[in-house]
């Protein structure tokens, strides 16, 4: 079952098109990375930092 039956768009809907927020950088950004409940940012895949879960490189004592 799927929940898109009977959906109606809604008027003034459309796409949003993120670009790539590196400096001097056009192309679409389609990475988007947000710390907490924060806006994300957007960046494209030559310029997307570097993401660390929290739980990856953690030192045990």
């Amino acid at each position: 079952m799927s929940d898109e039956q009977g959906a109606v768009r809604l008027k003034g809907s459309s796409v949003y098109v993120d670009y790539c927020e590196h400096p001097g950088c056009m192309k679409w950004g389609s990475f988007g990375f947000a710390v907490g409940r924060g806006e994300p940012n957007w960046f494209c895949s030559e310029h997307q930092p570097e993401w660390k879960s929290r739980h990856e490189a953690q030192p045990r004592h």
